[in-house]
């Protein structure tokens, strides 16, 4: 087997058969072995039906498994498609991300050409069912919309390694041999978790897992998917508990990075950096932070990554199973 696309899903529905019906539609693949595998994180509809209704027509060009992972959480689901999948590549799509119709193959390719690339992901684009919020490009990053450019970069390389910049886990494609030797089975940030947002930041925690083994990390801007953002996204509460989840989530993609002698330094200093940014952004936005929902957001993950500290110290030493 060449590639596995991977598919985590929960409650989609309305979304999954939008994006099997993409990958039908894949060109450029007859000489490519390539697989299709759903996992369902524990759903309550009918994504199961719509699946294995897809099952029964799938074409030829490729094999679609559908499989159930009953443990809630991004992370666990992720797992699970790294275990089930037959190819050493596997590129991992949300139910709401639907490819071009060469990402198949030029997610492949990309493997070939840069066998130092432990995971490499491509440009993100978002499809809006509203018009998103004045000052959205401030945020979009984080939504996820990624689009760096037409040239290929390394996210290792001293340029962006000093800014700790990781590409999202949506498109994100990785060597399932570099996950098994690096990344824990078991990881801190569990990701969303059915509805939940309060540990997001999970591709992060394992990305910084596969840096620190030595692996490059690249962006291809040939590859290409579609985001499919629906109105809910921007609305004030759901943006609200979305940054809150992710600032959440900083220590911990922080702390990977350093030594444990070194840990209580930058603490410190994180803490200090934190502080100011949320002072300053207050004030700047004071004025508008009942309004403006990108400068309210923006408020909640400053305010969310000074407690991250605590957050992650209760994840790891109080609520262990």
């Amino acid at each position: 087997m060449d590639f596995t696309v991977a598919i985590r899903t929960y409650n989609g529905e309305q979304r999954i058969g939008e994006i099997l019906e993409r990958l039908k539609a894949q060109t450029q693949t007859d000489d490519i072995e390539w697989e299709v595998v759903v996992v369902d994180n524990n759903s309550c509809d009918r994504t199961a039906a719509i699946i294995n209704t897809h099952r029964e027509t799938w074409p030829s060009h490729s094999q679609l498994h559908y499989f159930l992972e009953t443990r809630q959480g991004a992370s666990y689901a992720r797992a699970r498609c790294i275990q089930e999948a037959q190819s050493d590549l596997v590129g991992f799509l949300d139910d709401d991300n639907y490819p071009a119709d060469d990402w198949v193959f030029q997610a492949y390719q990309f493997g070939q050409n840069y066998p130092q690339a432990g995971a490499y992901s491509g440009q993100i684009h978002g499809e809006y069912e509203v018009t998103p919020p004045p000052n959205f490009q401030r945020i979009a990053n984080f939504i996820p919309i990624i689009e760096r450019g037409q040239k290929p970069l390394c996210y290792t390389s001293y340029k962006y390694a000093r800014k700790k910049v990781y590409p999202p886990g949506a498109g994100l494609v990785i060597r399932k041999q570099v996950w098994l030797d690096t990344v824990p089975k078991k990881l801190v940030l569990q990701g969303p978790v059915g509805t939940s947002l309060t540990a997001k930041g999970e591709d992060i925690e394992a990305l910084t897992y596969i840096a620190t083994a030595g692996w490059e990390i690249w962006y291809n801007p040939q590859m290409h998917i579609y985001h499919h953002i629906p109105k809910s996204r921007f609305e004030r509460d759901y943006l609200i508990k979305f940054f809150k989840g992710v600032g959440l989530s900083r220590h911990r993609t922080r702390m990977l990075n350093y030594k444990s002698w070194q840990k209580p330094f930058f603490i410190a200093a994180y803490f200090v950096n934190d502080f100011r940014k949320l002072l300053r952004h207050f004030w700047t936005y004071r004025d508008v932070l009942d309004s403006d929902v990108v400068a309210a957001a923006e408020l909640q993950f400053f305010k969310s990554c000074l407690v991250s500290p605590l957050f992650i110290w209760k994840k790891l030493y109080l609520d262990r199973d």
